[in-house]
């Protein structure tokens, strides 16, 4: 009781009218199974309906999940769902992926309040450019599987939607502070109200990272500092409903790898990385009896230094409208169109650049959904997408569900679809300058990579204490990357010499074992092969890639609710091994321990990775990070 009195008496030295706030506290996990089961998701059919429902292997990080987890960051918080793997290459870089391909890491599409966090660059994520106050995040929606029909090319293993709370729901004030032996983070957020029928938010946030350690103890230079604020207003007029948010940020980070490189036979030094940017978006949204009308438009610019290669300021301005028929006899239709315009500028140097250097680009869309009900218990979804783009013309992606609910609580469905990988610009566009045969010209006949996938899963709720999901895939893939000789030159060329398959098992349960305690346990394995097409010589080593996926991750984890004032997480997982080179699989333990010390101020202590020396999470050696212990306490206070 001493040391709860003393902690009680320096926050409140600190927010000294932290004693009159009334923060909304989730309970346990914020919601019950049968809660959950009834969570209204968008991501699978561009439509509101129960997760329970919808006929995709998907899985919904909660708001309660994100708190109790005590993760840091956006891309640590996405650990939480096991149809992801994340990889951790250094401290301000990650690699996310959904079955498989992280050699590529541009298969999955992210989307942030509708806004995509695809960059044309290379037709990935930067994630050290995506982040959210984990505070404001209402859920995240994780679909593993294809999602082109509905959210386009590049959709292609999995789709990760970041749904952040309305302004309504995040009033008064808020002030976290955190610090560890790895990072320290500070947020601030207020809200009010807008007028009669309005609110708002504001905030601010900082963090720096400390420089991490390979395996050797060699300090890495890749310590790195961000500023971010942002504001989100939502407002309604009758049936029209408003919202308009934005973000700006501006960060620098040390380069990984040691302070020089040999390229082309020169020795070049390598600077700190430095990037920053902001965005803007607009929705409206009108009801129509049973149906919905909105649009939606944001601009996204992005600036990204890295010396000595490239600098890149990236301008992104996306327009889309969607509109979803209410139920008519059988059907519930939606369909909707886009149009992407970029205006991509690069300084280029002597060691690596891209022709031209600068370009403009345009993608347009439409895209239509049907469900059909067939009968009480058999619903079909048949879905198409065109979407043109300026390097390959006009893509299909078709897509077909069949879900047939056995009874009330139990879902059996299955899937085919198509979709592409369309190329970026470091497909198509970059050149190494020197002597052959280091000269690289890019890929001027890139096409664009394609997979098909078939899928059976199963979702149950077994009672009120027991939910589980098992999903199985198999992939074919077709025109995938490779580094081909340019014919009877002696120079390199990007194609599409390359061949796959792959399969998968995808499962995770949540039981409650009692009003006070919950399990929560997964178990994912996938295994993939790819081939060169006849005659192909690639000389890249494209084949290695699939040696960057574990083959099976396990995972289980535990939330008590000590009491009313404290909790206990915690959480283990089991991650496969990789290959070329070898990287040994490994066990990381993670705990939380949270204390509400009086209504509006909460203390807790997160460890991660506490047991073991530490581990890699990808092949890359040169400037891998080892992932070690780390601690962090972190104070929270509203007002």
């Amino acid at each position: 009781m001493a040391l709860k009195r003393c902690l009680t008496g320096v926050a409140l030295s600190l927010f000294p009218h932290a004693a009159l706030a009334y923060p909304v506290q989730d309970n346990l996990t914020g919601m019950s199974l049968e809660e959950l089961g009834a969570v209204r998701i968008t991501s699978v059919s561009k439509r509101e309906e129960p997760l329970a429902d919808a006929p995709a292997a998907v899985y919904v990080i909660s708001a309660a999940d994100l708190r109790r987890s005590g993760a840091a960051s956006l891309v640590e918080a996405l650990r939480l769902a096991p149809n992801l793997q994340v990889m951790q290459v250094s401290s301000g870089t990650h690699v996310v992926t959904a079955r498989g391909f992280a050699g590529d890491n541009n298969k999955l599409l992210v989307l942030v309040d509708g806004r995509s966090a695809y960059t044309p660059l290379f037709a990935g994520v930067f994630w050290d450019a995506q982040d959210v106050p984990l505070d404001d995040i209402e859920r995240i929606e994780v679909v593993s599987g294809p999602g082109g029909t509905l959210w386009g090319t590049n959709a292609v293993n999995g789709v990760i939607n970041v749904i952040t709370r309305p302004a309504s729901a995040t009033q008064g004030g808020r002030v976290a502070l955190s610090g560890g032996n790895a990072r320290k983070d500070g947020t601030a957020r207020y809200g009010a109200a807008l007028g009669e029928n309005g609110a708002y938010r504001i905030y601010g946030k900082a963090f720096s990272v400390q420089n991490t350690e390979t395996a050797s103890g060699k300090q890495i230079n890749d310590a790195w500092h961000k500023a971010q604020a942002g504001f989100r207003a939502d407002w309604r007029q009758g049936a029209d409903g408003y919202t308009v948010q934005g973000d700006a940020y501006r960060a620098r980070k040390g380069h990984p790898l040691p302070g020089s490189i040999i390229v082309t036979g020169l020795t070049v030094p390598l600077g700190e990385l430095e990037l920053g940017g902001g965005n803007l978006l607009a929705r409206w949204t009108r009801q129509l009896g049973g149906s919905t009308l909105s649009a939606q438009a944001y601009y996204d610019r992005t600036e990204r230094d890295v010396p000595p290669f490239f600098n890149e300021t990236l301008d992104i301005l996306d327009l889309q409208t969607q509109y979803t028929m209410a139920p008519a006899g059988r059907h519930a239709l939606a369909f909707g169109a886009q149009y992407r315009h970029a205006d991509d500028q690069l300084q280029n140097s002597v060691y690596f650049g891209f022709l031209p250097a600068r370009q403009k680009s345009k993608w347009t869309s439409v895209f239509a959904q049907d469900e059909v009900a067939l009968g009480d218990a058999w619903r079909l979804t048949l879905g198409l997408r065109a979407e043109r783009n300026g390097y390959t013309g006009t893509e299909f992606l078709p897509n077909a569900r069949l879900a047939w609910k056995v009874g009330a609580d139990s879902m059996l469905w299955g899937a085919v679809s198509r979709t592409v990988r369309a190329p970026s610009r470091l497909d198509r566009d970059p050149v190494v300058p020197g002597v052959p045969p280091h000269l690289l010209v890019g890929g001027p006949d890139f096409q664009s990579e394609v997979a098909r996938f078939f899928e059976l899963g199963i979702r149950s709720q077994a009672g009120p204490d027991l939910l589980y999901s098992i999903n199985l895939y198999r992939a074919l893939y077709d025109d995938l990357h490779s580094q081909e000789q340019v014919p009877g030159q002696l120079k390199l060329k990007f194609a599409n010499g390359l061949m796959g398959a792959s399969r998968g098992l995808e499962a995770w349960a949540s039981w409650q074992l009692t009003p006070s305690w919950r399990l929560r346990g997964a178990v994912t394995a996938q295994h993939t092969d790819t081939w060169l097409k006849p005659g192909v010589v690639d000389l890249g080593a494209s084949l290695k890639r699939t040696g960057r996926d574990p083959a099976y991750t396990a995972s289980l984890r535990s939330s008590w609710q000590m009491s009313g004032e404290r909790e206990l997480d915690v959480a283990l997982r089991r991650v496969g091994a990789l290959s070329d080179p070898d990287v040994p699989a490994y066990t990381a333990v993670d705990m939380r321990f949270g204390w509400k010390l009086r209504p509006a101020l909460s203390l807790s202590l997160t460890g991660n990775n506490l047991f073991g020396g530490g581990h890699g999470e990808v092949t890359e050696v040169a400037y891998r990070t080892h992932v070690r212990r780390s601690v962090a306490l972190e104070l929270v206070a509203w007002f």
